[in-house]
């Protein structure tokens, strides 16, 4: 990946070179370092909100609570996992911090859930259908609030940024349902 961006960058300056737009190139790099900086910094204020909302919803039992409402459902998509109840744990607090858009509070608990599985993998060269279905799921980034993006269009100037909260939960409900229904069919044919 890093010798495409390294390819993009001298054809960049190579056509800037010969367009005679060199000023114009090193000014919207130094433009876009700064807009860069500054979205950082928004962001660091709303991951701070939501990850400390998420300490808190974890100590007042809330997590839990909400992770055992989920828990029989996701019994029924990962039926082999009955016996890995650290593993049903983590895929639900992974699920529900990804509702909330917090998906550098959910990473953790996803990489738990798959060392969970793969401690209970017989075969350790190959996914279980439990490991790919929960790949499916996670990659499809079910949301209900997606915070980050919220994050980001306030801090480009977006007036109303939370007019995106249905379209991305039509979006990624959709995303999810299909990764789910594409990973069980795959699942069957690929026994």
């Amino acid at each position: 990946m890093n010798y495409i961006f390294i390819f993009l960058i001298l054809i960049s300056f190579i056509c800037a070179i010969i367009n005679g737009t060199m000023a114009e190139v090193v000014d919207a790099i130094l433009k876009s370092s700064q807009k860069a900086v500054e979205i950082a910094l928004s962001l660091i204020g709303i991951m701070a909100f939501w990850l400390g909302m998420v300490n808190i919803a974890k100590k007042s039992g809330l997590m839990d609570f909400f992770s055992n409402i989920i828990k029989k459902p996701l019994l029924k998509i990962f039926p082999d996992l009955k016996e890995n109840n650290e593993a049903i744990s983590n895929i639900a607090l992974n699920i529900s911090a990804n509702a909330l858009g917090l998906m550098n509070a959910a990473t953790p608990f996803g990489i738990k859930a798959m060392e969970n599985m793969q401690e209970k993998n017989q075969n350790k060269e190959h996914a279980t259908n439990s490991m790919c279905t929960f790949l499916a799921i996670n990659t499809a980034g079910f949301q209900i609030v997606p915070a980050v993006v919220i994050a980001i269009l306030s801090a480009n100037g977006m007036e109303n940024p939370s007019q995106i909260i249905i379209p991305t939960l039509i979006v990624t409900t959709i995303a999810f349902i299909s990764a789910l229904f594409f990973s069980k069919i795959l699942e069957r044919m690929f026994k």
